[in-house]
Order: C-alpha cells, then structure tokens, then sequence
C-alpha cells in the first residue's frame, strides 16, 4: 500500500475542501507515493506519539489534528512540533491529518459522538451552503438514459435520502457544423434542428470533474453543450455540529453523569439544570462554543462541546442546559471513526490506534 490509499478511502468521506479557512487538514509529511507498511492512529501528533510510530514500525501516522497550523520558519527542535517534524523526517514517517474535514461530514465526529451517546434521528446542527453545483445539459432524445445513467453513476442527483434525482424536459436544439466539424446528425454547412432532451442535475462540489468527465465521455456530440452553476442552498450531509434524539428521556443528572461516565471525564462544566429530564441533545466535538445560539434555536435540551468560556456560559440565559466535557475527552473517539473507515474498504491495511494518551489537561 502506498500513502494515497489511505488518503483516498478517507478523502472519500471527507474531502479536503470542507476544511475550514484557519486549518491545516491534508499531507503534512511525506509524499503520497510513500509506500505504508503499517500506519498509526492519533488525536494528536507528539513526540510520544512519533516514538511509538518508529516502536511498532508505522510508516504513516493518521492524526485529527494538524501537527503543524502555522507556517513554520525553522525546524531546529526548539519545540515539541519542530521535534515531531525532525524526527518524522529522520524515520521517513508521512504524516496526514484529517480534521476539520471529517468535523464538518454526516458520518464524521459529531455523527461518533451522538453513537456513543446513543442518539436516534440525528442530523447536522447547522448545514453548509456553496457546497452544491447544477449541472445543465443536452443530449439527442435516443441518447437521454445513457447520458443521465451516467451522470448518475459519477455521484450526480443525490438530494437526502434519495438518488437518481434529476429533472428532464423535451426541447429544440440548433447548431450549424463549419468545415472541420464531425456532426454527430446533420450535414456540414447546413442549419440543423435536432429534438433533444435538457436534464439537470445537482452534485457536490468535490466531484465536479468526475462529473463533467462522465458527461463528456458518454454524451455522442462532438461538442457538448453544459452548463455548471454554484448552488448556495444549504447541503443537510455537510455544516457544523449535529443533533439528535435520545430513545427515551433521561433525569438530567443521570444523564450528566452517564456522559461523564462514556467520555471519561475529569469533569463537566455546566450551566445550572433547568428541567427534571432531557431528550433532544445537540452536540459539537472541540470548541463548539460558536454554536450556543443554534443549539437554542434547535430546541436541544442540552448542547454538548468544549472549551466554553466563562463569559460564554452566560449565553446559556437558561434556555438550555450547557455542559463542556473537555476538547480531547469530546473527540478521543475519532481514532475509532478512522480505524472504522479504513478497515470497512477492506483493503490490507495495516492499522494501529495509537495508545498515548496526548490529552495535555489533568484533573485532581
């Protein structure tokens, strides 16, 4: 296996472009040609982390958080980044990082989160808009179903929970072919009238090329004729946070301390209970403090995250139970998300969850 087979069964789920402005998500050492013989699963890249990757013979390390977020203009060891980078590169370790990303999907974080918490009906808090694209296209009436499979086959006309989603009508297309042309129907110099078929289709915008590509090779014209147009509907299976249901509602506290409990809490910080019981429960992995007002709006009964601040709690203003259980005790389970995805394509991966616990926070 080299380095790009791993980064494409993950990329597959949560392509690159999700990313946030300020993050660092991608290859961060090391070539994508690199041959892997085992990779290492982490939260974060340390130096302990990078020692027990040379231990067990890892050639990859897969972290949710960049090691590097900030350019860097020396690597002399004077800090445990630059000690992480000389050491990667002495041991030819590649190291990729897969965070924002994977935070922003429908089956990423915040999906593993509510599953620990044991949430039904669950779906993102604040969904993106501009991750969407139309394509509008034309094709010969015989040639309709070949063109439309197509575009269907590429990941095109997926909205929700249905597939195959397009919309067609019957029309009149012109074209004149020159001298150089090769018309596909019609004559050389000649005005041509053809009954052709208009089809549309939305898609996300991380596999516009694949699309087109499709397009192009199937569709009988020597030029075709589309159209691609930005959509800024909001996308459901990609934005900010997520929220869900429990199968039936809980006492408040037993509830606290059943997530204590699951998330191995030192603690948890939280605003004053407002009601006996909880049911409806919003969740974002790591500062998630941005999305307080959302969470509210929602009708969430509690919104769990982390790195909350004191003014912030505030924000609460007794319309939802805020409960900050910790930054690495809200997305430890993200090493289970990756090991989970990699091995489900049953490719010989090699995998190893790294056992260091990197969590920089102690409790007494």
């Amino acid at each position: 296996m080299i380095v790009q087979d791993y980064i494409s069964v993950l990329e597959s789920v949560a392509p690159l472009s999700y990313q946030e402005d300020y993050d660092n998500a991608g290859l961060i050492v090391g070539s994508r040609d690199d041959e892997v013989t085992k990779a290492l699963i982490c939260l974060d890249v340390t130096s302990e982390v990078i020692l027990e990757a040379i231990d067990c013979g890892a050639d990859l390390i897969i972290s949710h958080h960049p090691l590097v977020f900030r350019s860097l203009k020396k690597i002399n060891g004077k800090n445990d980044v630059e000690i992480c980078l000389k050491l990667a590169l002495k041991h030819d370790i590649a190291i990729y990082a897969c965070h924002t990303n994977m935070d922003s999907v429908s089956v990423g974080v915040n999906s593993m989160i509510c599953d620990k918490i044991g949430l039904q009906n669950k779906h993102i808090l604040v969904p993106k808009s501009n991750c969407l694209t139309k394509l509008v296209t034309f094709v010969p009436k015989d040639h309709f179903e070949i063109v439309q499979n197509a575009l269907f086959e590429a990941g095109a006309g997926c909205i929700g929970n249905y597939d195959k989603c397009s919309f067609y009508t019957d029309g009149t297309g012109t074209y004149r072919a020159n001298e150089n042309a090769n018309p596909f129907v019609g004559e050389k110099g000649e005005f041509h009238h053809e009954n052709e078929t208009r089809i549309e289709v939305v898609f996300p915008n991380e596999i516009t090329s694949k699309v087109v590509a499709n397009l192009l090779k199937n569709h009988p014209y020597e030029e075709v004729a589309y159209d691609l147009f930005p959509i800024k509907n909001s996308f459901s299976k990609v934005g900010d946070g997520m929220i869900g249901e429990l199968p039936s509602p809980e006492k408040t506290e037993d509830f606290l301390n059943r997530i204590k409990k699951t998330f191995h809490c030192g603690t948890i910080r939280h605003t004053k209970i407002l009601k006996d019981t909880v049911s409806k429960i919003a969740v974002c992995g790591g500062s998630g403090s941005f999305l307080i007002q959302d969470a509210i709006h929602s009708g969430a009964d509690v919104f769990i995250t982390a790195d909350v601040k004191y003014h912030e709690f505030f924000s609460a203003e007794n319309k939802i139970v805020l409960a900050d259980i910790g930054h690495y005790e809200s997305e430890q389970f993200t090493k289970e998300l990756f090991y989970d995805l990699l091995i489900k394509k049953n490719y010989n991966f090699a995998i190893q969850i790294s056992k260091v616990n990197t969590n920089p926070i102690n409790y007494i």
